[in-house]
């Protein structure tokens, strides 16, 4: 959570303002990230149940994806859909990397190593698309009302709607595939979890023997 934060406030250092970043998915998900870890610190403290564990593997797929495309899309000059990446602050910079890489790690590497393992089903990853499905959407409305998108890949005025619904289908095959992986790993891990003998307990003390005249 204090990723997020420190992310979100060291990147409004820039020209952005805090509710100018708020249209981005970067944004939502490293907030969806700190509303989660709130809510189970606060189940984990009233002595309740961890959330579940579709819920966990939404949040970390969706800040799975602001990292993966961030670096392989938006940052990568091969990338048809590079963004130019202005100049910034040491400040910006560090928002930048806290939001696009850090906070991404994080919460990967928490799901991999702290979650419990084997509750996630293959299902799960077409349920998951529901929010990038929903984000799509809301880009696009967006994009009609201040004819601004937020990455290139959602560019109408560029790419029309055409082009655009190629990349949405394309994106969303490879994030559906990404959740596929999660419940892969999820069940590899549950397995090698359950393959692991569990250790001998020791043997009970057996107490000497008393002769029938009584204890000597």
């Amino acid at each position: 959570m204090v990723g997020v934060v420190a992310g979100i406030m060291l990147t409004a250092l820039g020209p952005a303002t805090v509710t100018g970043l708020l249209p981005y998915f970067t944004i939502q998900s490293n907030v969806a990230v700190g509303v989660f870890a709130g809510y189970a610190a606060w189940r984990a403290w009233q002595g309740r149940p961890e959330p579940p564990s579709v819920l966990k593997g939404a949040v970390t797929l969706y800040i799975a994806i602001t990292g993966t495309v961030y670096h392989l899309v938006l940052a990568n000059p091969a990338s048809p859909f590079a963004m130019v990446q202005p100049h910034r602050g040491p400040g910006e910079w560090w928002g930048n990397q806290f939001l696009h890489t850090v906070v991404p790690l994080l919460a990967v590497a928490d799901w991999a190593l702290f979650d419990r393992r084997g509750r996630l089903r293959p299902r799960y990853a077409a349920w998951w698309l529901a929010f990038p499905v929903g984000y799509l959407g809301f880009a696009l409305v967006r994009g009609l009302v201040v004819h601004r998108y937020p990455y290139p890949f959602l560019d109408v005025a560029q790419l029309g709607y055409g082009g655009v619904g190629l990349s949405a289908l394309f994106f969303a095959v490879a994030f559906w595939l990404l959740g596929l992986l999660f419940v892969g790993v999820d069940r590899g891990l549950a397995g090698r979890v359950r393959g692991v003998p569990a250790e001998p307990a020791p043997a009970p003390a057996v107490a000497p023997e008393e002769s029938a005249a009584g204890p000597r």
